[in-house]
């Protein structure tokens, strides 16, 4: 089971570049029709459409001018066909743009060899929670 990893970092490229430009319509372009995107505050959107809907008021009025960061930190083939990958990524309108969250990806290979996003999940990370398990874990160590 071959995937090709330099696809779906394309992939997630063109959703990066997509976002930079405050293009809901092809940020949307990146995801399948039936897509499942999640995002920190719980809110679901169904489908392609349905994401680029709801992405025209944030790229447009609450996040324009952002930019959005997307660091890989793993991709697990599930089949030849789907994808599991593992990111923290961050928008901001500052020059750095935190890491501050943790995202999943589900990413299936179209009929056409092209891989597109078909589940997205977005938490927020929480320091003092991770500080805490960061501790506990620590202290089972000792």
């Amino acid at each position: 089971m071959q995937i090709s990893i330099e696809q779906i970092e394309r992939t997630v490229a063109r959703m990066v570049d997509a976002w930079d430009r405050g293009d809901a319509t092809a940020y949307a372009s990146q995801f399948t029709e039936d897509a499942t995107y999640v995002i920190f505050a719980g809110i679901v959107s169904h489908g392609r459409e349905a994401i680029r809907r709801d992405h025209v008021p944030v790229l447009t009025k609450w996040k324009k001018g952002s930019r959005m960061r997307v660091s890989i930190k793993s991709i697990r083939h599930i089949s030849e066909d789907t994808a599991v990958v593992l990111s923290e990524g961050g928008v901001s309108k500052r020059a750095a743009i935190p890491l501050d969250k943790v995202q999943t990806f589900v990413f299936a290979r179209q009929d056409s060899g092209e891989w597109l996003c078909a589940a997205f999940q977005n938490t927020k990370k929480n320091k003092l929670m991770t500080w805490f398990n960061d501790r506990a874990s620590n202290s089972s160590m000792m």
